[in-house]
């Protein structure tokens, strides 16, 4: 016999709103799917809380998402050079291209993109009710998504990302259904997604099984919530609430691992071995001088093409001479791309100010806007700075072998 605290039962809280209630530990859960641009998800939305019928709301955000979509200057609050530091620019770019994305929607359709998603947030403020962000935050389902995926797959989803943000065609039709289904991450990935089981298990089903233990962990003493998700999460978050077993803060600690990469940098131990066997063999063979020539034959072509790809990125001077002093050194420091050395030098010479970050989502839409926003300019330096670098190691270990050949 079915328990009855356990069963999930379809009702209309708005018409053509989909809606689950499963009732679990004393605790019912109204969960209302929503379409991520659809103004009838937002009355829907505001409806349900203003019944008064809930004394606690969950809604699929992350902390960092609802400062993106209720304060319009959190861009502008963040440290640029902290980024660059810890090794997050590839984050910063992926949000970015999630940016343009919700722009390139919102211009089409005429609504922001998660609005239903804010106004859950600010009604739950508004009558003083307890707010839960239950979703993962968008960084870890990004690395442990880029984890998953081969070293061809994560190339293909780069690209895709540096495209996504300079993008101006408009947003297709399928994408649309995708979010009429209600996922914001599913559409943005839509390509990739549809093509790699493993991408949608992490973006989509690891999210529902993470979601429902974060309501679990969070609504204790509640007798009634309601969680605000996309339509697309309805079904599996409703099955994962009734059926998990497993204590939510260990179904949580294991969803948000992300395994550490190799401590071992093996490609750049590789590198550094076969540049010091060399010239070791060059000057055992051809005396100090055909050493001396083959050490001057790797700093000119790792430092000129790495002075190169920063010149290209529109790097200052100084930015252009730091990279290119660093880059021979690259095999015996793998932790510190000439990338980073050139953009932290062109942040302090030329910060970022207000207007910058606040016309950062649109500037990165074309390449003139790249070149013209200091912010979009530091990214640049940093990628193709390390491009440069990466060709000129290759070039040059080439060159040295070749040597070696004649």
């Amino acid at each position: 016999m079915t328990d009855p605290s356990r069963t999930a039962i379809q009702t209309p809280v708005m018409p053509e709103q989909p809606t689950l209630i499963v009732e679990r530990d004393g605790v019912r859960y109204t969960l209302l799917g929503t379409a991520h641009v659809s103004r009838t998800s937002v009355d829907a939305v505001r409806a349900a809380i203003d019944s008064g019928a809930f004394d606690q709301v969950a809604v699929e955000l992350d902390p960092q998402r609802l400062q993106a979509l209720t304060d319009p200057d959190a861009l502008a609050k963040l440290d640029l050079i902290k980024v660059l530091r810890e090794g997050k620019t590839a984050l910063f770019a992926a949000n970015l291209a999630l940016a343009g994305y919700q722009r390139r929607l919102a211009e089409k359709l005429g609504i922001e993109p998660g609005a239903e998603l804010k106004v859950a947030a600010m009604e739950a403020k508004a009558r003083v009710l307890p707010l839960h962000l239950i979703d993962r935050d968008v960084g870890l389902t990004f690395r442990r998504a880029m984890r998953s995926l081969g070293w061809w797959g994560r190339a293909k989803i780069s690209a895709g990302l540096v495209a996504g943000m300079v993008a101006t065609e408009e947003v297709d039709e399928d994408q649309i259904e995708k979010l009429k289904e209600g996922d914001m991450l599913e559409s943005a990935f839509n390509e990739f997604a549809n093509e790699t089981p493993a991408l949608y298990e992490t973006i989509i089903a690891e999210r529902d099984r993470y979601m429902a233990a974060r309501l679990r962990e969070s609504t204790g003493g509640a007798r009634e919530v309601l969680a605000v998700v996309g339509a697309g999460h309805l079904q599996g978050l409703a099955r994962h609430l009734r059926e998990d077993v497993d204590a939510p803060a260990h179904i949580r600690e294991t969803l948000e691992y992300v395994p550490k990469k190799s401590s071992i940098p093996w490609f750049a131990l590789i590198l550094g071995a076969l540049l010091l066997t060399g010239l070791a063999w060059g000057i055992s063979h051809g005396g100090l001088k055909l050493g001396a020539d083959l050490l001057l034959q790797w700093v000119i072509v790792t430092a000129a093409l790495t002075a190169v790809g920063c010149a290209v990125a529109g790097g200052h001077p100084l930015s252009i001479l730091a990279s290119a002093v660093v880059a021979p050194f690259k095999p015996f420091r793998p932790t510190i791309p000439s990338g980073a050395v050139g953009a932290l030098v062109e942040v302090r010479l030329r910060e970022p100010t207000y207007a910058d970050f606040m016309a950062l989502r649109d500037d990165v839409r074309t390449v003139r806007g790249w070149y013209r926003n200091r912010v979009g300019r530091v990214l640049l330096v940093f990628l193709l700075t390390c491009l440069g670098t990466m060709i000129g190691e290759w070039i040059g270990i080439v060159r040295i072998v070749g040597k070696l050949a004649s």
